[in-house]
């Protein structure tokens, strides 16, 4: 159901005010997709309203970006927190404390019913606020520990590109923010008119899989000193083989039930999902080169079946197969 956008003075007239915050040493890519979605006029669409953007600061004054140039804010803290929709797209340290008004213009806005939206690592300035807590959210991979470690009563999900809570929301890093502000415009005026903005971005409007596709993965670097570095190195290079406990164990010269604690101890995982996410890996490069049908990638890196290599693909990318060689022939495309 569209989120219920107010009207001003109770007219057809009111349009629904999005906030965002701004801040000094930013990067602007956040900044820049939420002004692209919500602050330009779309006469085109045919919707009696579009919204009412406010880029808002702590204080008055230029502002330094990164790239070179400077940004003024129009608005201050007691706008950004008034809006219908409230953005924070990213803080400027992970590390640093969120300034106190900005915490409390962001619980006065949810406390008056406001939708809270943060992007990348804007997450930590919501949890921060304490609107996080119990909740479900997710931020850039790159930070999801981070935000674990200082905000426990936090369930980060890094794995996906946003996280819909209705009332707040949380996206994850840079062009995710994108997804999300396409996902608030779906909620509010419907899958048409979402698609129409998407079409003028040159984006898909809704994709597939989450961060997981774009998450670089650590191979172990071999080592003759240390048995299960060894037997790993092995595995990598007969991925297209069969491949049981029992002979990892062997290449590690421990006995099997031995070479599973240490496993399990080394990599937090057993050895068998450690093969199997191998091989989700080295599927990747055959599919973005795209010379091999998809029904064979997945015998070339040792999975049985096309069945078991998509069931355990799907599970790993939060995408399949096949929706993942397309999304990497547009962007090569584009």
């Amino acid at each position: 159901m569209p989120f219920d956008l107010p009207l001003r003075d109770g007219g057809a007239g009111r349009r629904h005010t999005v906030s965002v915050l701004a801040f000094d040493g930013m990067a602007p890519f956040e900044l820049g997709s939420v002004v692209e979605v919500f602050g330009l006029p779309r006469p085109e669409l045919g919707v009696p309203s579009w919204y009412d953007l406010r880029v808002c600061s702590l204080e008055r004054g230029p502002m330094r970006a990164v790239g070179g140039f400077t940004v003024t804010a129009g608005h201050d803290l007691d706008d950004f927190a008034a809006a219908d929709t409230v953005m924070v797209v990213a803080v400027p340290d992970v590390r640093g404390d969120v300034p106190e008004p900005v915490l409390d213009a962001l619980r006065a806005a949810h406390g008056r019913g406001a939708r809270v939206v943060s992007i990348c690592s804007g997450a930590f300035a919501l949890a921060a606020a304490g609107l996080l807590d119990g909740r479900e959210a997710t931020t850039h991979w790159r930070y999801a520990d981070l935000l674990r470690l200082r905000h426990p009563r936090v369930r980060v999900n890094p794995g996906v590109l946003y996280v819909d809570g209705d009332d707040v929301l949380t996206g994850a890093g840079s062009a995710a923010g994108l997804d999300l502000c396409l996902h608030l415009v779906r909620k509010d005026h419907g899958a048409r008119v979402a698609n129409a903005v998407a079409r003028r971005l040159v984006v898909p409007p809704h994709r597939d899989g989450g961060q997981a596709q774009f998450v670089e993965a650590a191979v172990p670097e071999p080592d003759a000193d240390d048995p299960v570095a060894r037997s790993m190195a092995w595995a990598l290079e007969h991925l297209a083989e069969p491949i049981t406990v029992a002979e990892l164990a062997r290449r590690a010269r421990l006995a099997p039930r031995t070479f599973i604690r240490h496993f399990a101890r080394q990599t937090g995982t057993s050895p068998l999902r450690w093969v199997i996410h191998q091989r989700v890996l080295a599927s990747l490069p055959l599919l973005e080169e795209g010379t091999v049908p998809v029904e064979r990638v997945g015998a070339l890196v040792g999975f049985e079946s096309p069945a078991t290599f998509r069931r355990h693909f799907t599970r790993a990318m939060r995408t399949s197969p096949s929706a993942y060689r397309r999304t990497f022939r547009t962007a090569l495309a584009s």
